[in-house]
């Protein structure tokens, strides 16, 4: 299955990227960029997600005092949120802050965050947008050679993220490959699925949202830094979470296949030349 494979479908971060996110802005519109970002840390606290563990890191690296947030809520894909000293602090994805109406996705600030490869998220407080994050994962420094081994190939490669349609241009763009931003899990699984419709199809992921995809495609192959829950659902597993072992696993299916059809036909031919050979009395039934 890995050896006929015609499209790799890649999950973004943590696969063709780092999975290390540093917070590399902070825009207030209200207030100061410690102050924002104290907010921000606070209903981030005690998160997984990659978003999360940058804003929290930033604050501890720049000795930041966190306040404690209650009743903290994540909206997967879209926001989390928590009450902070009696405000309620949202952050929230741009297409779902506009949504809401609190700010465009068109805004000036975002947009030029987003073109230049970043994710930004939107803080709000009380329903008010108080100002910006940006965090930029960066691409493992071989997920570019990885795309041009799999061309050689001729293999394509898609990247599948949940991230917004800019950054996800700037970042496939750099890579040399298509993309398919905005997606929900549910989308990836759609996707997936849509892909399989011409022909075999492998899907690279290593988070837990990724699960679902992993185990849509013909062949589910989690990074080995991955979660428990990808790791369990794929098939294979990249053990030194290189992305340029997905090419090197796909030529070592197709040799493994070349080898296992040239024994058959060897095997095969040799026994039909023999029953010729033996039918004729040239040589023994034996």
């Amino acid at each position: 299955a890995i050896g006929s494979a015609r499209t790799v479908a890649f999950d973004k971060t943590g696969t063709l990227t780092v999975g290390k996110p540093v917070v590399t802005d902070i825009v207030p519109i209200d207030g100061t960029a410690d102050a924002l970002l104290s907010l921000a840390a606070a209903v981030e606290q005690g998160s997984s997600h990659p978003i999360a563990r940058a804003i929290t890191e930033r604050a501890t690296s720049a000795g930041i005092a966190v306040p404690t947030a209650t009743d903290q809520r994540a909206i997967a894909g879209k926001a989390v949120e928590g009450v902070v000293a009696g405000a309620r602090i949202e952050i929230l994805s741009p297409r779902h802050a506009a949504g809401l109406d609190y700010v465009p996705d068109t805004h000036p600030t975002i947009s030029a965050l987003e073109e230049s490869g970043k994710t930004v998220v939107i803080v709000a407080k009380d329903k008010a947008p108080i100002g910006f994050i940006a965090v930029r994962d960066e691409p493992r420094p071989d997920a570019g050679d990885a795309v041009r081994q799999l061309k050689a190939l001729g293999v394509g490669a898609v990247m599948l993220t949940g991230d917004n349609a800019r950054t996800a241009a700037a970042i496939s763009q750099a890579l040399g490959m298509d993309h398919r931003a905005e997606l929900m899990p549910e989308d990836k699984v759609a996707a997936i699925r849509e892909m399989t419709a011409g022909g075999r199809v492998m899907m690279v992921g290593d988070g837990i949202n990724d699960a679902p995809a992993l185990a849509a495609a013909h062949v589910g192959v989690a990074m080995g830094s991955g979660t428990d829950v990808a790791l369990e659902t794929a098939d294979a597993a990249l053990l030194r979470n290189r992305v340029t072992d997905i090419a090197g696993t796909i030529r070592l299916s197709r040799a493994a296949m070349a080898n296992i059809r040239q024994n058959v036909a060897i095997a095969l031919g040799l026994k039909g030349v023999f029953l010729i050979t033996t039918v004729l009395g040239v040589t023994g039934l034996w």
